[in-house]
Parts: structure tokens; sequence; C-alpha cells
């Protein structure tokens, strides 16, 4: 009983100094790494200062690198070079007003009355001696276009000086023989015969001189024996030359075409009017139209007349609206997009390629002219916009209170300056 009792305070002494040995060690440890740690502090809080310096100098220094964002943190600004500007072909116009409204749209092409159009053809066959022309020329009524030889020309004026000679012998023949029939002294039939010659050569003698005048020929001058080895081809109308369809030595048969020539300056527009639209429309109403060449420029016209038959595929009527074309600018076959006015108003808008949608909000960009500008640098600023009324490309845009009203837009590029302060901003949240 002793011994096992004796065994048992060995044994738990033999614990207690393992249990002491292990405090000690740690302790021991803990005292050691404590003094090691204490410069090793001191060293790391003047290392995070030194990064944090340097991180700081190395966003400054970015900062000024990067034109691409805002300066000095300002949000919603974008500062480019010129050189960037010129890179991403940034356009801005100054804001303006247009005329808006929801009205009936429509489309259609651009065409000629069949008076404006001509196609021109000769009244006799020829052999095409010369061309004065070439497609695209400006001409005037009445210019020669080419010039056609053929002996049956030739035939017919010498034909007309013979019945023209003829013709004054047998009218001096009939007034001899009318004044001796008067008298008594001549037969009736001797003077009806000379009557029948008389009327039938003048007619002949009419005939063709008016076939000469179609020509091209001064009947007087062929009178007196001048002779015209070749006639004129000229133009009914003053346009513009559309076609050419003959060579030089081309036999042209009668009635064939030669030459086209239109008259632009008389365009108007065809445009197709749905049935459900066709009791809104009157003669007289306004249209304002666009066209692939001038995208940017609204142009306008007039309902002049308004089709009485549907065309079955699809179901709509003709609308002719008068334009103007002075300019000649616009031509035959060009695509039109536009609305008949039936009520408009006018407010400010942006073509649709200046609104940057992020969520629901609309933004704009404008020249931000605040401040003195850099050398070589343009600031951009995003504003908030509500939009109205989409028309013809282009969207009403109400600005915020202050902003001037001959701001300049950002028309073309929008998108990438809109990229290029979401860059400026991640980078500066780094």
């Amino acid at each position: 009983m002793s011994c096992n009792i004796n065994w048992a305070i060995y044994n738990l002494k033999k614990g207690k100094m393992k249990n002491i040995i292990l405090i000690s060690t740690v302790l021991f440890t803990l005292m050691f790494m404590g003094c090691n740690d204490a410069p090793k502090s001191e060293l790391g809080h003047n290392e995070a200062e030194g990064v944090s310096k340097t991180e700081a100098g190395g966003e400054e220094a970015h900062g000024e690198e990067e034109g691409g964002h805002g300066e000095e943190g300002e949000e919603g600004v974008v500062v480019l070079s010129t050189q960037q500007i010129e890179t991403i072909d940034l356009e801005t116009r100054t804001l303006e007003k247009r005329n808006l409204g929801n009205n009936i749209k429509v489309t259609g092409r651009l065409e000629l009355y069949p008076q404006d159009r001509a196609n021109i053809s000769p009244f006799v066959g020829g052999n095409v001696r010369s061309i004065k022309v070439i497609e695209g020329d400006e001409v005037r009524k009445g210019e020669v276009l080419a010039y056609l030889e053929h002996p049956d020309i030739i035939s017919m004026q010498q034909e007309y000086q013979e019945k023209s000679d003829e013709l004054v012998f047998l009218k001096q023949d009939f007034e001899r023989k009318q004044t001796l029939y008067d008298k008594g002294v001549s037969s009736g039939k001797e003077f009806q015969m000379a009557q029948s010659k008389f009327r039938s050569t003048t007619s002949s003698v009419n005939g063709l001189k008016s076939k000469l005048r179609l020509l091209g020929i001064d009947p007087s001058k062929v009178e007196e024996g001048q002779i015209y080895s070749a006639i004129p081809i000229s133009t009914p109308i003053s346009g513009f030359v559309d076609e050419v369809m003959v060579s030089l030595g081309d036999y042209v048969a009668p009635q064939s075409k030669m030459f086209t020539v239109s008259d632009n300056s008389e365009l108007h527009l065809d445009l197709k009017v749905y049935e459900k639209d066709i009791p809104k429309v009157q003669v007289g109403q306004k249209i304002h139209f666009t066209v692939a060449s001038k995208p940017d420029e609204l142009l306008t016209a007039e309902v002049h007349s308004i089709g009485k038959t549907f065309e079955e595929d699809p179901k709509a009527l003709h609308v002719h609206a008068d334009i103007d074309n002075k300019n000649g600018d616009l031509l035959p076959g060009m695509y039109a997009e536009g609305r008949i006015v039936q009520g408009e108003k006018s407010g400010f808008a942006v073509p649709e390629e200046a609104i940057v949608k992020e969520g629901e909000q609309s933004y704009v960009f404008i020249v931000d002219e605040d401040g003195a500008p850099e050398e070589n640098k343009m600031k951009y600023k995003r504003i908030p916009v509500s939009t109205g009324v989409n028309d013809l490309g282009f969207v009403e845009v109400n600005l915020p209170a202050g902003t001037p009203e001959n701001v300049k837009i950002v028309t073309n590029g929008a998108y990438t300056l809109s990229s290029e302060m979401v860059k400026g901003e991640l980078e500066h949240g780094h």
C-alpha cells in the first residue's frame, strides 16, 4: 500500500516537471520572438510609410500620364489630346432646335414628272457624224447634242427646192387662167386643172417645209439654194444628260433613242401612304424627309396630289409632293424617309448617336469650357438629359438647368468618350 502511494507521488511530481518544462519553453520562445520583433516592427512601419508614399507618387504620375479621365478626379470629365480627338474621329455640333412630332411615317423615292424627262430620237434615219455632249453635261433647251447625216436628208431638201420653184410657176398659171375664166375667154376645165395642180403642189411644199423644220433645217435657206448635209439633234428641255446611247458612225433608225435628258430641278417626292393613314393626308400638308446622301439635313416638301388607286402589295396610295431642288444635288431614284406633318413642336434635339445610356438614364457629352484650357487638349463633360420624341434619327433632349443653349454637343464618338471615362475611373479605383 505504501509502495503504491509512493509510486503515485513519484508520477505526479514527474508530470508537474514536464508541464513546468513545457511552460518554460513556451515563455522563452515568446520572449525571444518579442525581442526580435521590436526593431522589425519599427522598420516595418517605416517601410509601410515608404510604400505608401511611393504608391501615392505612382498614382500621381499615372494620373498625369493618362489623358483619358478627369483632372484632379473630377467626376464625369474626360480630357483628350488633339491627336486622340483626331484618332477617334470625334465630332461636335452646337445644340439646335428642330421641328419634331409623332406624325405619319412614310417612305418613298425621288421621281420625275413625265414632262421633266426627255428621250431624244431622230425623225429620220441617219449616221452619227458628231456627238457634242457626254453623260452628266448640263444642257439648255434647243441645244444641239449630235448631228446625223444621210443621203435622204439631202434628197428631201432638193425636193423642197424643186417643189418651191414649181409652185411659183403654178401660182402664176392659176392666177392667169382665173382671170381669163372670169372674162369668159378660158374654159372652166383649164381653170380647174390649174387650180388643182396649184393646190396639190402647195400642200406638198408646206409638208416638206414642216419636215425640214422638224429636222432643224431652215426652209428659207433651202429656198435660197443652200443644202445641209447633216441635221442637228437637239434637246426639247433644259437639264442634264443622263444617257448617251450612240457612238460615232452608228446608223440610227427613226424613233431610236439616242439621248436621255432630265430636268432634276423639278423632282418630286413619290411616297406610299398605307390605308389606315389615308384619311389623315391632305393636299398642302408639309413633309419633312431625309435621303442617304444628306443624312444630317432635314429637307421639306409639300403634298401636291393624292393618288386614287390602291397598290395591292402593299396596299397603299401614292402621294406626290413638290420639293425644291434648284441646287440639283438631289437625283431621281434616291430613297427617302419622311413624315407628313399633322402637328409638330419645336425643341432641342441631338442625333441618336449622341445619346449614351446607362440603365434607364441617358447622357450626352458636352465641350467643357470652364477654366483655361490646356494646350492641345480638350475637356468633355458628361451630363444627364431626359429624352422625348424620337424622329428621323434625332432625339428630343431636355438639358439640366443652367446649361447654355449654345453648348457644343458631341455627335460622333460619344460612346468612345464613355469608355474612356469608365477606364479612367477603374484605374483610379485601383
